[in-house]
C-alpha cells in the first residue's frame, strides 16, 4: 500500500466514462471488482468532502460534433446508432452522480477537451486530480496527458480502471502513467482521504 497525502480542499475525484454497458460486461472490469472498489472510493470521497466529477461521451441527434476526419468517432456516426445526449443515461447506476456533482458530457476522448470540467476544477481551486474509469487506453490516458500538461498533480487509481485489452492496461499503468502521475490503488486513496 502506498502512503500518499491529499489536500482535500484542493483534490477532486474524476470517475471517467464509467459506463454500465462496459463495466458490466468486460472481463477486465468484472474479474477485478472495479465497480465495487469505485463505489467505495466514491463514498469515501463524498465523506471527505472532496469534489466528485464525472465524464461521459455523448452526442446530439445526427452527431453534429463528429467530423468524418475523426477516426475514433466517425464510425459511430456512420453506424446509425441513435445518439445519446444525456451523460446520466450511460453512467453506471452504481456510481450515479449526486445533485451538485459536476458531470461533463464530452465529444472527444479527453474529459477536459471541449468541456467545462477544467473550468469547474480551477474555479474551485482544484490542483490535484484522482482519475479512474474506462478505458485505461482511452479517457484515462488522454485526460492524464492533458491534465499533466495543464500542471495538475495526478493520481491514477489502477484497480478502478479497466480496458478491453488487459495487457495495454498493464503497460500504461506500469510504464507510461508513472511518468506523469502516481499510480495508486483505491485503498491508498481511501486511506489518504480518511486521514
Amino acid at each position: 500500500m502506498a502512503n500518499i497525502s491529499l489536500d482535500k480542499s484542493r483534490t477532486a475525484l474524476l470517475i471517467a466514462d464509467f459506463y454500465a454497458e462496459m463495466m458490466n460486461t468486460i472481463p477486465h472490469a468484472i474479474d477485478r471488482g472495479v465497480v465495487g472498489k469505485t463505489q467505495e472510493l466514491q463514498q469515501a470521497a463524498r465523506a471527505a468532502g472532496i469534489m466528485v466529477c464525472y465524464s461521459a461521451t455523448v452526442f446530439r441527434p445526427g452527431y453534429p460534433e463528429i467530423s468524418e476526419r475523426n477516426k475514433t468517432f466517425s464510425q459511430r456516426k456512420a453506424s446509425g446508432q441513435p445518439a445519446i445526449f444525456d451523460p446520466l443515461q450511460v453512467i453506471h447506476e452504481a456510481v450515479r452522480p449526486a445533485d451538485g456533482e459536476v458531470v461533463a458530457g464530452k465529444h472527444r476522448v479527453n474529459a477536459m477537451f471541449g468541456t467545462d470540467l477544467e473550468m469547474s476544477l480551477r474555479a474551485n481551486n482544484i490542483d490535484t486530480l484522482v482519475i479512474l474509469g474506462y478505458a485505461t487506453s482511452g479517457v484515462v490516458l488522454s485526460t492524464t496527458r492533458y491534465a499533466s500538461d495543464a500542471d495538475f498533480r495526478l493520481f491514477i487509481v489502477e484497480d478502478c480502471c479497466s480496458d478491453q485489452d488487459p495487457e495495454v492496461h498493464d503497460f500504461l499503468t506500469q510504464r507510461i502513467f508513472p511518468r506523469q502521475a502516481e499510480v495508486v490503488t483505491a485503498a491508498d486513496v481511501i486511506q489518504a482521504l480518511s486521514g
